[in-house]
């Protein structure tokens, strides 16, 4: 019979997780969505996200103190599940600045205004939530039925940070040939040009799926390969499934909002991905000494906040050279 994983998640903290994130959806939702084309502006996008950061905090104060005051667990558990959560949401909210580097390229590929991106950014977000906690589930399964399984994360962990610090390719050549994108436009009919934020249309009696479409599908599947990364790297914080799936989704929630705040300015942070690729790696090695050297949490929250604080910093110090003009 297999064991699950030690965790502090009882019906009450997930009940409390769950109408919180429900709550913030319906806020968002309500917020970000007017109707007709809209510009999100860099000043509503910076005060939405502020509100993300600050529900996160307060759960994560809320956690502390239910747990502080249980004797089944007392305040030095508290502390440590309280760190845990903040590593794993830094290690996450810093990915998702990669992501949104992501977002941007899709959305120059198939020349989506801005004010049309609004709606499938927020069913990216659901996907996101959706993907992140089947993900959590199945490498909570995974580490209580094969312990080894963290190695493995810790090996592919090092192996991306070193990818990424690798020169990239091509991207747009890359996204052109991607293979689900040629199997979705060989499988349905799609329309040539954008008709708003419709993912389909009607026309001569036929449904036509819209390059809006396409831009959904290739969002949600930018989703699933950052999920590979993130899920092992907070498992490398801590194994608790309650934890691993707070921090992981209280990060997201806020992803639409960054990505508002970011999207004018996301080149000027061209040393992130160096960043992002040393906490990476520094993760990997974690995991992979875990039985020879502890590591305490204190520790990997700090050196996760000075690499990223650090390669945000030296980018705003060097910036990053203009491409020569042919």
């Amino acid at each position: 019979m297999q064991e699950s994983l030690p965790s502090v998640g009882s019906p009450l903290f997930y009940g409390v997780f769950f109408i919180a994130v429900l709550v913030m959806l319906a806020i968002d939702i309500v917020a970000l969505n007017k109707k007709g084309s809209y510009k999100v502006s860099a000043k509503e996008a910076l005060g939405w996200s502020f509100v993300w950061v600050a529900v996160s905090v307060a759960f994560a104060g809320w956690l502390y103190w239910k747990l502080a005051g249980d004797p089944s667990y007392g305040p030095a558990v508290a502390e440590d599940k309280a760190l845990e959560f903040f590593t794993g949401y830094v290690i996450e909210k810093a990915l998702a600045v990669d992501n949104i580097f992501v977002f941007l390229m899709i959305f120059a590929f198939f020349k989506v205004p801005v004010e049309y991106q609004r709606r499938v950014l927020l069913y990216g977000v659901f996907g996101a939530i959706v993907l992140r906690a089947m993900m959590v589930g199945i490498g909570s399964v995974l580490v209580a039925e094969f312990a080894w399984i963290l190695y493995v994360f810790g090996a592919f962990l090092i192996f991306t940070g070193i990818k990424m610090m690798l020169p990239e390719k091509d991207k747009e050549a890359n996204l052109n040939d991607n293979a689900i994108l040629r199997f979705v436009r060989h499988n349905l009919r799609v329309s040539d040009e954008l008709h708003g934020e419709r993912f389909f249309i009607m026309k001569d009696g036929l449904r036509y799926a819209t390059p809006m479409f396409l831009v959904l599908v290739m969002i949600e599947l930018s989703d699933v390969i950052f999920a590979v990364d993130s899920i092992p790297a907070i498992f490398a914080v801590t194994t608790d499934p309650f934890i691993v799936l707070t921090s992981n989704i209280f990060a997201i929630l806020g992803l639409r909002a960054m990505y508002f705040l970011l999207a004018d300015v996301a080149d000027r942070f061209h040393l992130l991905k160096y960043g992002l690729a040393i906490v990476l790696t520094f993760i990997g090695v974690k995991m992979l000494v875990i039985k020879l050297v502890h590591i305490p949490v204190t520790i990997s929250l700090g050196v996760v906040f000075a690499v990223i604080v650090g390669s945000v910093i030296a980018s705003l110090l060097r910036p990053k050279k203009a491409a020569p003009q042919s």
